[in-house]
């Protein structure tokens, strides 16, 4: 399955981020977001939850996926998670 890789950070707008998620899932892509901090996974977490709504219309449901994963920036390296988002076949 191809994945759209995003990168959501705290000043990210959550329905931007949606729309992406749910184009993405109707095109039967799996999405990677990468977040690091507390407002960025906030943000992606409400981007996941409006992508839901999004996708209600075309009976279509997405699970999440959490990982946890390090990064290397500015030689140190970082935590981050990963939280893949893949299409749910069992969706109403």
């Amino acid at each position: 399955m191809e994945a759209m890789k995003l990168k959501v950070a705290a000043a990210s707008n959550p329905k931007s981020v949606a729309g992406s998620i749910a184009s993405n899932t109707r095109e039967d892509k799996q999405v990677e977001i990468v977040v690091m901090g507390p407002q960025a996974v906030n943000q992606a977490m409400k981007a996941i939850a409006i992508a839901r709504e999004y996708l209600k219309g075309d009976n279509v449901d997405i699970v999440c996926r959490p990982e946890f994963m390090h990064l290397e920036l500015e030689g140190e390296q970082k935590s981050a998670m990963k939280i893949v988002i893949i299409p749910d076949s069992r969706a109403q």
